[in-house]
C-alpha cells in the first residue's frame, strides 16, 4: 500500500494543539461537488466504524486502532479514479481536512455512534456524532445514521423517534440522509445481530421509508440479503433511492463483489457505501480493491 499523502502525525497534532481553527478553515475553503454527478452514481468509503468501537477487520480485533494506517488508506481510496467521497465521523473528517484529502469529494458525517458494539444499550443508538447543524456549518453533503429495530429491546424505540426529528432536521436544511435500517434480535449470547433474510430487510425498508414529516432527503443504505437473488423483490419495498453497504470482511472478497454486481442493475440502487473491505482487503491491495468496486458501477 503506498498512499498519495504522507501522513504527518506531529504536523496534525501540532495544528491541533496550536491552531484548532485550521480545521473550520480548510473546510471552509474545502472545494464542494454535487451530491451525484454525471453518471447517477456513488461511490463511498465508509470510516465511521472506530467511534462506536467497532475496531475489528476479520481476525484482527484493532486493525482499525492505528489512526495514520487509516488515514492513509483512506487517502489512498480516496484518490481512485471513481471515488465519490467518504463517510466519517468528525475526527477522522477533520484529520483528513487538515490533510487536504476532502477537496472535490462528497463528505458524509456520521451521525449517531452511541450504540456501542457489545453494550447492552447497543440498540438505543444516541445521536452522539454530527448534529444536522454540523454538517450545514462546515459545508459538508450529507448525513448518514444506523437505524437497528430489536422488537425486544425498547431503547430502538428511542433510537426510532431520535431519527425520525433526524429526518425532518436534515430536511429543513435541504440535506440528504442516508438512513441504514436493520431487523436486529439478540443471540443468546447476548450480541446484536442484524437478520439479513428478505423479509426483516422489507420491514427494514418499510419502517425506515415512513420515517418523519417527509422522505424528500432520505436516501437509504441497505445491505445485500443473504440470498442475492431476493434483492429485486426486496427494492421494490420503496422509491426511495439506495445504496449498498459493504458489511463484515470476508475471505471471499470475489463472492462480495458479484453480490453488489447484481444488485447494481436494480432500478433503486444507486451506487455503494463501503468501508473495511475495501480499506482493509485481505490480499492488503486497497487500490485494487477500490478500482474493483468502482468497476462495478
Amino acid at each position: 500500500m503506498s498512499s498519495p499523502v504522507a501522513v504527518d502525525l506531529a504536523e496534525i497534532v501540532r495544528l491541533r494543539t496550536r491552531h484548532p481553527e485550521a480545521i473550520a478553515e480548510a473546510a471552509a475553503r474545502r472545494t464542494r461537488r454535487p451530491l451525484v454527478g454525471d453518471s447517477g452514481r456513488l461511490m463511498i468509503v465508509a470510516a465511521d466504524h472506530p467511534a462506536r468501537g467497532a475496531l475489528g477487520v476479520g481476525d484482527r480485533p484493532l486493525a482499525m486502532a492505528n489512526r495514520v494506517d487509516l488515514l492513509e488508506r483512506l487517502c489512498l481510496a480516496l484518490s481512485r479514479p471513481g471515488v465519490d467521497g467518504v463517510l466519517a465521523t468528525a475526527d477522522i473528517l477533520d484529520d483528513l481536512l487538515l490533510l487536504g484529502a476532502l477537496d472535490g469529494k462528497v463528505v458524509m458525517g456520521s451521525m449517531n455512534r452511541g450504540g456501542l458494539q457489545g453494550a447492552r444499550f447497543e440498540a438505543d443508538d444516541r445521536f452522539t456524532g454530527h448534529r444536522p447543524e454540523d454538517i450545514e456549518r462546515l459545508g459538508f453533503d450529507a448525513g448518514k445514521l444506523l437505524l437497528r429495530i430489536d422488537h425486544d429491546d425498547p431503547g430502538s424505540l428511542t433510537t426510532l423517534e431520535s431519527t425520525a426529528r433526524a429526518i425532518d432536521a436534515m430536511a429543513s436544511r435541504r440535506l440528504p440522509l442516508f438512513v441504514e435500517p436493520f431487523i436486529s434480535r439478540r443471540s443468546p449470547e447476548g450480541r446484536l445481530k442484524n437478520d439479513l433474510s428478505a423479509e426483516a430487510v422489507i420491514r427494514s425498508i418499510a419502517i425506515a421509508s415512513g420515517l418523519g414529516g417527509t422522505s424528500a432527503y432520505t436516501w437509504l443504505k441497505l445491505p445485500v440479503t443473504e440470498n442475492p437473488d431476493d434483492m429485486a423483490e426486496v427494492m421494490e419495498t420503496s422509491t426511495l433511492p439506495a445504496v449498498l453497504l459493504g458489511g463484515e470482511v470476508g475471505q471471499d472478497q470475489d463472492g462480495a463483489y458479484e453480490k453488489w454486481r447484481g444488485a447494481l442493475q436494480l432500478p433503486t440502487v444507486r451506487g455503494l457505501v463501503v468501508g473495511r473491505s475495501l480499506l482493509y482487503p485481505a490480499d492488503g491491495d486497497v487500490a485494487a480493491a477500490v478500482d474493483t468496486a468502482v468497476g462495478l458501477l
